[in-house]
């Protein structure tokens, strides 16, 4: 498919239609250091050789999110340039870790697309696939976009809106990096609690919170490369009476670095199940999270077993005010306050028998 500098509307794409990314890109410690400067990203695994070495592993491997919130950026000028709003997630699965020095190669398929009733703009559906330099698969996810027209009066093909799995299958999960030895974390942590100590139903609520700063979001997006108008023209939001968004995926790191206290002994995120940006966040607002366990998974290992768990995020408010809205028919009504809705599993050391 031939570039266009000014990124696709809805009438550019069609069901089927395939982009390989520009450019691969080579991730190193200091994208690691930059990560954490942003997120203050405290997990175990990836924050000390000595750990990563004590745990079974020849290194650290990276940040699952900074793989993500990377291979992510490499879509948006294809796919995102010109988002209304990133709308949700599916089938995140993080199939293999990544390393100081491996090179990402992304590509995308288009799976669905669905013409808002206001004919300015539509939902793309993509799912994007992710390669090291070996050709190995690192990374996969869906994602839906909201992405204006150019033109209101455009003709746009049919309605296709893509099934998606609600929960990432077991069989799924990346489970093959992990060895007894994982059991050690907690002498890295100072933490006891395991697998077995978590109750399906159980409530977390994170002490922290992170107010986001101007620079936090603007260095991000730029880490990223996820050069999204909605992200980085601070002059084309203001000309449309708004102001610049702070990425979502950015939100994501930093609920995900806040929710360190409370699971200090998770190894590393296995899959996103789904999500949503409920609410847009600012420079300025602070976030704070809460977490529930929704499940309990067995992974067919005795030393490591899988946690899912649910994670809203609130700006300008704390842990303990926030409210889990519940299922229901049609769209969740959320609190203005919320800005995310996570379902995402991690794997976490099983105590030894």
């Amino acid at each position: 498919m031939k570039m266009n500098r000014s990124g696709n509307y809805f009438e550019d794409f069609w069901v089927g239609m395939t982009v390989s990314h520009a450019t691969p890109r080579t991730l190193t410690e200091g994208d690691r250091s930059l990560y954490i400067g942003l997120t203050g990203s405290r997990t175990a695994l990836c924050t000390a050789e000595t750990n990563a070495q004590r745990l079974g592993f020849e290194q650290r491997p990276l940040e699952d999110l900074l793989v993500f919130n990377t291979a992510f950026g490499k879509t948006v000028p294809d796919v995102s340039l010109n988002a209304v709003a990133n709308l949700g997630y599916a089938e995140v699965c993080f199939v293999s870790h990544v390393y100081p020095g491996d090179t990402l190669a992304v590509e995308t398929e288009v799976i669905g697309l669905k013409e808002n009733s206001n004919r300015k703009s539509g939902v793309v559906y993509v799912r994007s696939t992710v390669h090291n330099q070996h050709g190995r698969g690192v990374l996969s996810w869906v994602r839906w976009v909201m992405v204006h027209k150019r033109d209101h009066s455009a003709t746009c093909g049919e309605v296709v809106v893509p099934a998606t799995q609600a929960v990432v299958p077991t069989e799924w999960l990346r489970r093959s990096d992990y060895t007894a030895r994982v059991r050690e974390i907690t002498a890295m942590t100072g933490f006891a609690d395991l697998w077995e100590d978590y109750a399906v139903g159980e409530r977390i609520d994170h002490p922290g919170a992170m107010t986001i700063n101007d620079s936090d979001h603007s260095i991000a997006t730029r880490l990223y490369q996820n050069t999204a108008r909605a992200h980085f023209d601070g002059h084309a939001m203001a000309s449309n009476g708004g102001q610049r968004l702070v990425y979502g995926g950015h939100i994501i790191s930093v609920c995900r670095a806040l929710a360190y206290d409370g699971l200090e002994n998770g190894l590393s995120m296995l899959a996103i199940n789904g999500g949503s940006h409920v609410n847009p966040t600012y420079a300025g607002d602070t976030i704070a999270c809460a977490t529930i366990v929704l499940d309990k998974i067995d992974l067919g290992q005795d030393h490591v077993g899988g946690l899912r768990l649910r994670t809203i995020g609130v700006k300008n408010a704390n842990a303990a005010s926030i409210d889990f809205p519940e299922p229901g028919e049609g769209r969740m009504i959320y609190p203005s306050n919320v800005v995310l809705d996570l379902d995402y599993t991690i794997a976490m050391p099983k105590r030894e028998q």
